[in-house]
């Protein structure tokens, strides 16, 4: 299993549709016997909140934001935990909307620095 997500600060390493989380978005990971739970923000999303569970390298989370137009939007997600040559944290993420038609997936990395 990779490291705790406890503390870790981590960005998609690729933009995503226009009024999604993109490059400038900050994830803030927090986790605590097997729960996770993060805040995020940057790009077009003012706030953002996603709490879930982990089992192993598995993440499962639901997770709903706010965008700079005024509009919410909620979803489920996916992602498997891996560790990168250089130690930081990759998540790589299955997403599906609730409130919305549309899925995809992507990849967050470690911020350092």
């Amino acid at each position: 299993m990779a490291r705790s997500l406890d503390g870790l600060v981590l960005s998609p390493v690729a933009d995503q549709a226009p009024g999604q989380v993109g490059t400038r978005t900050r994830f803030t990971y927090h986790e605590r016997n097997g729960r996770i739970w993060a805040e995020y923000a940057g790009g077009d999303v003012v706030h953002g909140h996603l709490v879930g569970t982990r089992d192993g390298d598995g993440l499962d989370f639901r997770y709903v934001q706010l965008k700079q137009d005024g509009t919410t939007s909620s979803g489920h997600c996916l992602s498997t935990v891996t560790e990168l040559s250089d130690g930081r944290v990759r998540l790589e993420e299955r997403w599906e909307w609730e409130s919305q038609e549309g899925s995809g997936t992507s990849v967050v990395e470690e911020v350092t620095g």
